[in-house]
């Protein structure tokens, strides 16, 4: 077949459904342009989940009558300007758009009306395409003093098949509202207001520029108990700085949908910065869970491709080893930071289980105990009368004695009399079920499951001597051969020096294979073919070797817990104090190896809302 051109309306329709896939990412274009108009207000309209309308408001600094045909044109954009040589430098983007494409996209597959006046005076003016037929510029109306209107009705109009493909209203209203919530996170400064179908779902104030003001956006679409469990990140290395906020292991997700990441201010999905959050939390969290944060990268746009894709969603970095690092290491310094603070949410569920009970049943007899006879060590101090000996177990003593466990108690501070309760997990009262440790605050009271917390102090201590010394490797008595594909290969063989500090012996052994000679000791003996292919896939997706850090990370793990204080064990007030000590000491011990709480913290306040008193 002879090759002949496509006409030009044809080649905007194919181009058209690189760049507005659906209704959300129209709005994405939009509302892009408007950001890089400088607009302060942006306000979104969308109907029948963006298909039948979509408005775009924005108070920028909009655009003459002379420029509307420009803007409709493909690649003409006000974003990028030439050198003295007519060069356009495409690795120095510093706006949002910058291709060209979006206005024209839109305009060849639905009906595009553009109202805009500008911010240097003059009349406002509109123009209108449809499906690809430009109609002439003429004046129009314009409610406010500068900026844009930008009106799309029937989206897809002109690509009937492409309406085929879409999904219900509902989802891609969803879709937008996502959307949406993703530049207002970016963009704290800017008010936006979001109408779905006329009703009103996001009107978002402008906040004060810093970490205060975008904190309180995030809390605004994400929700207070975000607010509340998030940590600062504020880290700079090399020129590149990693800002935003990370929430505690214990405030994890069944999956990723609350994971926000931004490169320079765009929204991004991008393999590697999801690899490197994964690796920042894989001592804290169990595979079936996932941390929420919300990061903001900025790096000098050099060193950074985001023309990648004409959606501009994903980007490639120069340098992804320094990105990688930055990230891993800001999380684990800030999760380090919180000690062994654990999630506000775990209070509210502990709360939540509690169920008020006016009628004792036939069984209560008003002659039990006070209160007031109770002793945290020596059980009930009242004499044992009728109704004490019907209940077994009520003179016995609530701990005993007994060899001490691998952990001592904590020094207690000299030249002042010190206040146990003062302590962050306050001093400990009794143990419930040879499981549970009570311990009283100055405002409340803790309960700590006390095989999880020191199943977690065990294992930051064997972390910590794996980090100061060699890792201990056994020698196989054959070496194993490891076939893989020859790209894959050289990743892992690129790698050896990476892995030889995690105790696995690797030799590049010809094309297309791996020698193993030693495997960590700790793994014993494990399934070398398959630990090598699981590497050669992270190297792939993430450019780690996740796979043989989580295994380690997962030994460590069975270690500790077999190391640890076991459930049913009854501790000595002593024993139980210097664990609540050590928990205080210790990084991340508000959480076990899996994420779940090591304790829960109950305030004065709201067990006085427990029992009516408030």
């Amino acid at each position: 077949m002879p090759i002949r051109r496509l006409p030009p309306e044809t080649v905007n329709r194919i181009a058209a459904g690189e760049v507005v896939e659906r209704p959300a990412s129209a709005i994405k274009e939009l509302v892009e342009n408007a950001l890089d108009a400088g607009a302060t207000r942006v306000e979104i309209q969308a109907d029948g989940g963006g298909l039948t309308r979509i408005l775009i408001a924005d108070d920028g600094h909009g655009m003459a009558a002379d420029q509307l045909a420009l803007a409709i044109e493909r690649h003409a954009t006000s974003k990028l300007e030439p050198d003295d040589a007519g060069d356009v430098d495409l690795l120095r983007i510093h706006t949002l758009g910058f291709r060209g494409e979006a206005l024209p996209s839109i305009g060849s597959v639905a009906r595009l009306t553009i109202t805009s006046r500008p911010k240097d005076g003059g009349d406002a003016h509109q123009i209108t395409v449809e499906g690809g037929d430009q109609r002439p510029v003429a004046p129009a109306g314009f409610p406010g003093p500068h900026g844009a209107r930008v009106e799309v009705r029937d989206l897809f109009y002109a690509t009937p098949a492409r309406l085929k493909f879409m999904k219900s209203e509902r989802s891609e209203a969803m879709a937008i509202s996502e959307e949406i919530k993703r530049q207002a996170m970016a963009h704290e400064t800017v008010a936006f207001t979001l109408d779905l179908d006329g009703k009103t779902t996001l009107r978002l104030p402008a906040e004060h520029p810093g970490d205060q003001g975008r904190l309180k956006r995030l809390a605004a679409l994400l929700g207070r108990d975000f607010e509340a469990n998030a940590l600062l990140i504020d880290q700079e290395r090399d020129n590149v700085r990693l800002s935003g906020y990370a929430g505690l292991p214990t405030y994890s997700r069944g999956n990723a949908a609350h994971q926000y990441l931004f490169v320079n201010g765009r929204p991004v999905k991008d393999r590697l910065l999801q690899g490197a959050l994964r690796g920042a939390y894989a001592d804290f969290l169990a595979r079936d869970r996932h941390p929420a944060a919300v990061l903001f990268l900025d790096i000098d746009p050099l060193y950074v491709d985001v023309n990648v894709h004409p959606a501009k969603a994903e980007v490639r970095f120069r340098d992804p080893a320094l990105v990688r690092g930055l990230i891993v290491g800001a999380l684990r310094h800030a999760l380090a930071a919180a000690g062994h603070r654990a999630s506000t949410t775990v209070a509210a569920d502990a709360l939540a289980g509690f169920r008020p009970h006016t009628d004792l049943g036939s069984g209560y007899s008003p002659s039990a105990p006070s209160a007031q006879g109770w002793s945290g060590w020596q059980g009930w101090a009242a004499p044992a009368t009728a109704t004490a000996q019907v209940i077994p177990g009520l003179n016995e003593r609530s701990a005993r004695v007994e060899a001490p466990p691998d952990f001592a108690p904590a020094p207690m501070p000299t030249g002042e009399v010190f206040d146990p309760l003062d302590y962050p997990l306050g001093a400990a009262r009794a143990q419930l079920h040879g499981t549970y440790i009570v311990a009283q605050t100055r405002d409340g009271l803790v309960v700590v499951d006390q095989h999880a917390a020191h199943e977690r102090l065990v294992y930051e201590r064997m972390k910590t001597q794996m980090a100061e010394g060699a890792v201990t490797r056994q020698t196989l008595l054959t070496p194993e051969v490891v076939e893989l594909d020859p790209s894959e290969a050289e990743r892992v063989a690129a790698r050896t020096d990476e892995l030889a500090e995690l105790g696995l012996i690797v030799e590049p052994f010809g094309a297309g294979a791996v020698l193993v000679r030693e495997t960590p000791a700790l793994l014993g003996d494990t399934d070398v073919q398959g630990l090598i292919r699981d590497i050669a896939d992270d190297l792939a997706e993430h450019g780690a070797a996740l796979s043989l850090k989580e295994r380690m990370a997962e030994v460590c793990g069975t270690m500790a817990c077999h190391g640890s204080v076991r459930a049913g064990r009854v501790l000595s007030a002593p024993e139980m104090n210097a664990l609540l000590r050590q928990m205080e000491a210790t990084p991340h011990s508000g959480q076990c190896n899996h994420g779940r709480p090591t304790y829960v913290e109950l305030k004065l306040a709201d067990l006085e809302r427990l029992f009516g008193r408030r």
